[in-house]
């Protein structure tokens, strides 16, 4: 893993472009026990990185609420493998990071790939959203010097 990239890749913010808030995720299946991947937004809030979504249940979400130990995976920008925590999130967290998100959404370069625009009471009460902690200490170090 080259370190300087990975952390470029990791560097994201309001002005970045969807494919650099793409990544993928591998969890545990809640039930089943059995890996799951899919791709993902990840959002950098305050210098601490986030998976939120629409609101509604969301298969991810709960495999993480089950099993909180996953993979991100990054694809734009480096290519790694990055053991990560889910960890809950407490509401003044909740309310800026959905804040965050829904303004990331109203950016013209973003607004075409959002089928329909969010209100912040229903993101608020209804959408899943955790915290990503990172195994590697350098990373966790990293985010709290941006």
């Amino acid at each position: 893993m080259n370190s300087k990239s990975v952390l470029q890749a990791l560097a994201i913010g309001p002005d970045s472009s969807p494919a650099e808030h793409t990544i993928d995720i591998t969890t545990t299946g809640a039930r089943t026990g059995v890996p799951r991947r899919i791709e993902i937004w990840f959002h950098r809030v305050d210098g601490r990185w986030y998976l939120t979504g629409m609101p509604g249940r969301r298969g991810w979400y709960a495999n993480l609420r089950a099993h909180p130990r996953f993979v991100v995976h990054l694809k734009n920008g480096a290519v790694a493998d990055l053991p990560a925590t889910a960890v809950p999130v407490d509401e003044p967290t909740r309310r800026r990071v959905i804040t965050e998100v829904l303004d990331l959404q109203n950016r013209p370069e973003m607004a075409a790939r959002v089928v329909r625009r969010q209100k912040f009471e229903d993101w608020f009460d209804g959408s899943p959203l955790v915290e990503i902690v990172f195994d590697d200490e350098r990373l966790r170090t990293a985010s709290s010097r941006r």
